[in-house]
């Protein structure tokens, strides 16, 4: 048992994610722009490893500045979609995630590591988190939470946006924009929009896909990022199953 210890700090990592992003996920849902999330993760991770080639030291207090000015950027230009061309959001968004991928791309092109800086940005490394990269996961964690219990609709709204943007960019600096895509979106899908579950059924059961992605990506040897992906996807269907004749506990929010 003690040579599985070394497993708390990412699944520590896990929880704290699942709490974080599943709430934002569920806003990210209700307000019917799905991709927004993915665009604004790509550019969050186009602005890291833009501060890797450009700035010698681009974290602060364990945040990638660079990664939260591009994440803010996309928010920017995702907000100006919504309210100017509405009606062609979800391909407009597709352009901003196209564009991000491939301006990453051409960041890294003259870097013989410049593939592995690539797919990290996509699976991350999540297995091989430290300690101190759960302080600021611990703060935006509670800043969702705090914002979602206590502050009222319209400021809920106007936090929405910058407050997913600092979240998206810790995250997908931690573990990948696959897993943070899925994170938001895979179980309050299932749980809350398909079954009526409330977050926190959403949340444990996401905390689970991570869990058992984690512990197949030790055993097995394997990539940890769509290890956990594929175990988000399974335990999120399990449960929207499991979940059929309860009665609906769905959250308010």
């Amino acid at each position: 048992m003690t040579s599985w210890l070394w497993l708390l700090t990412p699944l520590g990592a896990s929880m704290l994610m699942a709490l974080s992003l599943v709430p934002l996920g569920y806003r990210v849902l209700a307000r019917g722009v799905v991709f927004a999330d993915l665009a604004i993760a790509q550019w969050a991770a186009l602005g890291s490893l833009a501060g890797m080639s450009l700035l010698p030291d681009h974290t602060v207090a364990g945040l990638p500045v660079s990664g939260l000015l591009f994440a803010l950027v996309a928010v920017a230009m995702v907000h100006l979609i919504l309210k100017w061309v509405p009606e062609h959001r979800e391909a407009m968004i597709g352009i901003l995630y196209v564009a991000g991928a491939s301006f990453a791309t051409l960041v890294v092109s003259n870097d013989p590591h410049g593939a592995q800086q690539l797919a990290r940005t996509l699976n991350g490394d999540l297995l091989w988190v430290t300690g101190p990269a759960l302080i600021p996961l611990a703060t935006i964690t509670g800043a969702v939470l705090l914002c979602q219990g206590t502050v009222s609709e319209r400021t809920r709204s106007l936090c929405f946006l910058p407050l997913f943007a600092v979240a998206v960019t810790t995250t997908v600096n931690m573990a990948g924009i696959y897993v943070v895509f899925a994170t938001l979106i895979v179980a309050p899908l299932m749980l809350c929009f398909l079954r009526g579950r409330g977050l926190f059924a959403a949340s444990a059961y996401c905390f689970s896909g991570h869990s058992v992605g984690l512990w197949l990506s030790a055993s097995l040897d394997i990539p940890a990022g769509p290890a956990i992906v594929v175990s988000i996807i399974a335990c999120s269907l399990f449960g929207a199953i499991a979940t059929q004749k309860l009665p609906s506990l769905r959250s308010s929010i």
